[in-house]
């Protein structure tokens, strides 16, 4: 499964090789690269929460592009910084937030698929994203490596955007919700992960490599 991830994103970097060289020729901040592809997360989110599920899928497949494009940019360009690193991540906190959030709001005042099953599933899943993003941080902040575990987050947006772009509300909504159903529990696996991970290290002293 690895390895077809792996392959995917290599072709995904081919696939935007020729923008990134536009934005590069251009000398486009890697900043407003970032702040650019935070306002699409946020357009996404919305459109989530007013039930337009699969136009909020295609919409969020085809800005995601930005969320790869600033780092490239800024390696290639010279401006990776120690803030732009902190800004990105930063951003992709309040992305995480707004997507999630979209559902809950969708789930919360549809008057055909509300759900209050879905709606408590929807904020584990939320509060398991903001868990796994801080357990990572937290391990950074010790030194430690903890970039492991079941699902990161390209793997998330792609899930968030794909299967709702082609299949939107389809079954009833019932692919949808399970699709907010797999990143809610996967979320919390990879939180799980990381925490045994960092138990791990640190209580047998073996320092990550």
């Amino acid at each position: 499964m690895q390895s077809l991830w792996d392959a995917i994103q290599r072709g995904y970097l081919r696939l935007i090789e020729p923008v990134a060289d536009w934005l590069v020729r251009r000398r486009v901040h890697p900043n407003t690269i970032t702040t650019v592809g935070t306002i699409c997360t946020v357009i996404a989110g919305g459109i989530f929460a007013s039930g337009h599920i699969k136009t909020a899928g295609w919409f969020l497949g085809v800005t995601a592009l930005f969320d790869v494009l600033d780092g490239t940019v800024a390696r290639r360009t010279g401006r990776s910084s120690v803030f732009g690193a902190f800004y990105d991540s930063t951003l992709d906190r309040v992305s995480d937030g707004v997507l999630l959030g979209g559902l809950v709001v969708f789930y919360a005042t549809s008057t055909v698929h509300e759900s209050n099953i879905m709606l408590t599933i929807t904020l584990l899943g939320l509060i398991g994203t903001f868990v796994t993003s801080y357990t990572r941080a937290r391990a950074e902040g010790l030194g430690l490596d903890a970039k492991v575990g079941l699902l990161q987050r390209p793997e998330r947006i792609t899930l968030l955007s794909a299967p709702q772009a082609f299949f939107g509300l389809a079954l009833n909504g019932w692919v949808l919700a399970a699709i907010v159903t797999l990143l809610s529990v996967t979320a919390w696996i990879t939180a799980v992960q990381r925490i045994l991970y960092v138990y791990r290290t640190t209580t047998q002293g073996e320092l990550p490599k």
